[in-house]
């Protein structure tokens, strides 16, 4: 098959479009022959080489795909060949406390398709059974292939973590990107009011058009003097952030009293300051949030089948073109997700 691999760390240059081994399922995995597959920042880390994760060369990332059944193991009985369907990106053992708790993310064995094993990246790839899930409704490959990282892990945000109530004030930095553009449209389900950030007029726009109630041009405007100014000083009962160093003064100081503050990224760095009289005084609390459960994910797709909540795509390129695609990514030009088509 054809797949994009790297063989080293380094720029979007070192991802190769070359021949790679058709996977060898087991008796509890399934085939699936890859129709898209969605960028995430994730890809990029991985690329460039994360410290503690130590992968096998050559690799093939990718977490969030979509595709149609090709084979299915002998113990598989669920899903069938030729069916459309979505791959939930986080692959747990399903077996210990955490998983029997409905905490996959927190399973000792946790990885996702593209980081410890073999992703979308690819024109095949295999699941095991419990991670296949029918295509709801009349979605698109490119639609479903656009859901399952940033929904679930914005609706874990919000719900799993923040505890997000009804008609709370939310903040949401970087409503350009997957998990903002998510979590825009999870906030408003709820009837809260959402303020969005983006550094452009155009992505506020479409930031609007998601649901956004009010919006902030953090490369022109102060963050916390507007959320102030748009608060009546009251400032916001949740913020979903997942930039980290370059907002994170600007997003501790917008939290009202009782605020929750909830993360799950640090893509301009992850060393931060801390105001703990202020984080007491005011009784706000710090959430991390890393993916989400299975659960969750099935949850959001209720919601997508109905067309309540969309995946929003900025863009797709051919496999071949990934290097293409890894570009727009760094260079931060999109809204929404970038799509890879095998």
């Amino acid at each position: 098959m054809k797949a994009v691999r790297f063989h080293e760390h380094g720029g979007p240059e070192v991802l190769k479009y070359e021949d790679a081994p058709e996977p060898k399922i087991q008796a509890n995995e399934v085939l699936v022959r890859i129709k898209a597959c969605a960028l995430n920042h994730l890809d990029l880390w991985l690329r460039m080489g994360v410290r503690d994760w130590k992968l096998s060369m050559p690799h093939i990332v990718g977490s969030d795909i979509s595709g149609e059944v090709a084979e299915v193991g002998s113990l598989v009985g669920r899903v069938k060949v030729g069916e459309r369907v979505l791959l939930c990106p986080g692959i747990s053992c399903g077996q210990c406390e955490a998983c029997f708790k409905g905490l996959d993310s927190a399973c000792r064995s946790y990885t996702m398709f593209g980081v410890m094993v073999d992703g979308g990246y690819a024109e095949y790839v295999k699941s095991p059974e419990a991670n296949v899930v029918p295509i709801p409704a009349d979605l698109s490959f490119d639609e479903a292939a656009a859901v399952p990282l940033v929904f679930t892990t914005a609706w874990h945000m919000l719900f799993g973590r923040a505890g997000l109530r009804p008609g709370e004030d939310v903040l949401v930095i970087g409503a350009g990107s997957g998990v903002g553009s998510a979590a825009i449209q999870i906030a408003k389900l709820v009837g809260s009011r959402v303020i969005a950030t983006a550094g452009t007029d155009a992505k506020l726009e479409k930031a609007r058009q998601l649901g956004a109630d009010e919006v902030i041009n953090h490369s022109k405007q102060s963050i916390a003097d507007e959320v102030r100014r748009l608060t009546d000083k009251r400032g916001v009962d949740v913020i979903v952030e997942h930039v980290g160093a370059a907002v994170w003064e600007a997003c501790f100081n917008s939290l009202a009293t009782y605020g929750r503050l909830v993360t799950c990224g640090v893509t301009s760095g992850a060393d931060v300051k801390l105001n703990v009289q202020a984080l007491f005084g005011r009784q706000r609390t710090i959430l991390g949030s890393f993916m989400g459960g299975n659960a969750e994910l099935i949850d959001a797709l209720k919601f997508i089948a109905e067309r309540k909540l969309r995946a929003v795509i900025d863009s797709s390129f051919p496999l071949k073109d990934a290097v293409a695609a890894h570009r727009k990514m760094e260079g931060r030009e999109f809204f929404g997700k970038i799509l890879l088509h095998p």
